[in-house]
């Protein structure tokens, strides 16, 4: 791109640019000269917004862990009305579109972008995944409240349970069909909600 020429929201279209890539090639493939390349635009543009690659690259997952947080107010809003697995299961496939499950690899691939998003509070578990299980668990709380699971159902371990299945399921390249998921979410809080109160 030539010098002098504006890009408007170069940080998105660099985001953007680099879920493209992630998706196309892989986390190996993901290097600062490809994704300035695929936004078509100079290499000093992604450093004049963010102190090095590594930097950048927590930006896109705090980015989508952003996008996470306002999932879950949606799904807790969700809280009390239709029905328990079909709420999780809709909630987990908008979680696991084809770039989540992308990041996560990114994640699990580089060493030093996970240490960078564990020392900006990011510490337990794999990012993303992590604050995907919170979500779910939030969620079974409310409706752990409402009386619509079990009053003992141990909320955590069910949205790790969730987030582990849903991520195997997806993690293959293609989204399992909605019959699938809703399966696998059904299975794992049957007893919970067979034992709510009446």
């Amino acid at each position: 791109m030539p010098t002098g020429v504006h890009i408007r929201d170069a940080r998105q279209q660099l985001f953007d640019a680099a879920e493209r890539v992630l998706l196309r090639d892989g986390p190996s493939a993901l290097t600062s000269r490809a994704v300035t390349v695929e936004a078509g635009c100079a290499k000093g543009v992604l450093h004049r917004h963010f102190a090095d690659f590594d930097a950048f690259l927590a930006e896109l997952v705090r980015d989508r862990i952003a996008r996470i947080e306002a999932q879950t107010a949606d799904l807790r809003a969700a809280a009390g009305t239709g029905e328990v697995a079909g709420n999780l299961t809709g909630a987990l496939a908008d979680l696991f579109d084809s770039v989540a499950v992308a990041i996560v690899g990114l994640v699990v691939f580089r060493d030093e972008l996970r240490a960078r998003l564990r020392r900006t509070g990011h510490a337990n578990g794999i990012p993303l995944l992590a604050e995907a299980g919170a979500m779910i668990a939030s969620y079974l709380a409310d409706e752990r409240e409402l009386g619509r699971i079990a009053a003992d159902a141990d909320v955590d371990s069910l949205a790790l349970s969730l987030i582990g299945s849903g991520h195997l399921l997806f993690a293959g390249g293609a989204s399992p069909d909605a019959g699938a998921l809703g399966k696998v979410v059904a299975a794992v809080i049957a007893d919970v909600v067979q034992r709510r109160p009446l």
